[in-house]
């Protein structure tokens, strides 16, 4: 079993709840860029102290990694980051499909594609129904 990560100092899920939205959650039947139905819009989950475990254990990189810009907040953003191994993993909000081609996250996006390339993974970007690897 893999430790929790570390949420970095000062950081915090504050009103962002795009986990709640963007990923395709099947143990709650909830499908991506869906709203969990458990999921209160700007304040957050409903049954936050019941949550399940897949929500629970998870922190997207803005969470975890000290050393990313305010730019990539997931509320700023509009995109949800995590790793997974050497693969990095964009959701996008579908309410603005092209932030990711935008700077400063386009660029730094090729950046941990190059870094992913090394170690054999890559960074793949979710846009509503399409699929990009970089």
């Amino acid at each position: 079993m893999q430790p929790s990560p570390t949420i970095a100092t000062g950081r915090s899920c504050g009103t962002c709840t795009l986990c709640c939205r963007l990923p395709d959650i099947d143990l709650l039947d909830k499908p991506a860029n869906a709203w969990c139905r458990h999921c209160v819009e700007g304040e957050g989950c409903s049954i936050y102290a019941d949550r399940p475990s897949v929500c629970r254990d998870f922190l997207c990189l803005w969470m975890t990694d000290e050393g990313l810009a305010e730019a990539w907040e997931p509320s700023r953003s509009h995109m949800m980051v995590y790793r997974q191994g050497p693969q990095v993993t964009v959701l996008v909000d579908p309410d603005h499909p092209d932030i990711w081609r935008r700077e400063p996250y386009h660029s730094q996006l090729l950046d941990w594609a190059r870094e992913a390339e090394a170690m054999g993974g890559y960074v793949i970007v979710f846009r509503q129904d399409d699929v990009f690897k970089i």
